[in-house]
């Protein structure tokens, strides 16, 4: 207990020094030993690195969550040592409620069955996102979380031990000073009682200093390691580009696919009479190549024989035409395809060999290819 009671007052001894001696030099009233320019210039890309690690860090959470309650949550099983539980993501609720929707309204009715298409494209999508997240938490929001909450707090801890060693580095300047200047005041009696002052001062400057040397360089060899650490997250980095590229690859695919199967190709927009794209004579077939991407063409979904099908030369079978409904407007996206205005009535076949999903339609004079998804089939 003794032992106890003597360290308390000794730390206590030692806080309020420290205190005194900030106070001090917060108002001018005492020196302070500064460290060398290459020591601060390492102070300051430390800070530089952690600001800008939260920062990216928090961002990115929420470029992979955008629900603020749910980031919450899983911050809170985190740290409670706990599997975060699997969680639906928006798309892939999407496809549930499309699914649903089909089953009820009808899933053979034109409406029925694209929203069971695209239902299934947005449950892909879900997928590639939930992979992605996946892949994006490993690779790069764990290290740099790893980076925040290990070596920071190292550093942080070195450099706190640091500023200690230092004010008791310049309150033993502090106090070497006094005694000097009282040994220089005083008479020959009480001189030799001013020394040995003066004597106990320098040792326990020679200690101040040799401490705050030691921890300087221990503080140094771990501001140099923000190097290594800006290597390791440029790496991280890489990662994280190379995931999300393949994410919004499969993305691009799976919307190219539901494309083909609902009739629309890239560049075919409904009621839009103008091109989409840029005309070569202002864009450089280079550039233009690596700008826009190009789905497949018509002519190359087509069936073998039916590329080469002259639809002028194309007669109406004997039997086996029908009259449809058109349920919305299609721009044609060439030649060999028929514009459709919603309402109208048309007559429409199919030929052998024909993609399922097409049909030829015909009204008056013009004929041409036509998606069944936008026709409504009456006899």
């Amino acid at each position: 207990m003794d032992f106890n009671m003597k360290k308390l007052a000794s730390d206590a001894g030692i806080f309020f020094t420290r205190a005194v001696q900030f106070t001090e030099e917060k108002f001018g009233q005492a020196e302070k030993t500064e460290l060398d320019a290459h020591f601060e210039s390492l102070l300051a890309r430390a800070d530089s690195t952690k600001n800008w690690t939260e920062k990216i860090l928090r961002q990115t959470e929420v470029l992979l969550q955008p629900n603020p309650s749910a980031r919450v949550e899983e911050f809170l099983y985190e740290k409670l040592d706990r599997k975060v539980p699997s969680r639906v993501t928006n798309g892939e609720l999407l496809a549930q409620y499309m699914a649903e929707a089909a089953s009820e309204l009808g899933p053979t009715t034109p409406y029925g069955k694209t929203l069971i298409k695209v239902a299934e494209a947005e449950k892909r999508l879900g997928a590639a996102e939930r992979d992605f997240i996946h892949t994006a938490s490993i690779n790069f929001l764990t290290p740099l979380r790893n980076f925040l909450e290990g070596d920071w707090k190292t550093i942080s801890k070195e450099r706190r031990l640091l500023q200690n060693r230092r004010l008791d580095l310049d309150a033993s300047k502090a106090r070497l000073k006094k005694a000097k200047a009282a040994e220089a005041k005083a008479t020959v009696g009480v001189l030799l009682g001013r020394s040995g002052r003066r004597l106990r001062a320098e040792q326990e400057l020679r200690v101040a200093q040799t401490e705050f040397d030691r921890q300087a360089e221990v503080t140094r060899l771990l501001l140099e390691g923000i190097s290594s650490t800006h290597v390791n997250h440029l790496r991280c980095l890489h990662e994280f580009v190379e995931s999300q590229t393949t994410y919004y690859a499969q993305c691009y695919r799976h919307m190219l696919d539901l494309q083909k199967q609902l009739g629309r190709f890239p560049g075919t927009f409904v009621g839009t009479t103008e091109p989409t794209s840029p005309t070569l004579s202002s864009t450089s077939p280079t550039t233009a190549a690596a700008t826009m991407p190009m789905g497949p063409s018509v002519a190359d979904l087509a069936p073998p024989g039916e590329a080469a099908l002259r639809l002028e030369e194309v007669a109406p079978p004997a039997s086996g035409t029908r009259k449809a409904r058109v349920l919305y407007d299609y721009e044609a996206a060439d030649s060999s395809e028929l514009a459709l205005l919603a309402d109208e009535l048309i007559t429409v076949y199919s030929l052998p060999g024909m993609d399922p999903d097409w049909l030829i339609g015909e009204r008056g004079n013009k004929k041409g290819k036509v998606p069944v998804t936008y026709l409504e089939l009456l006899s």
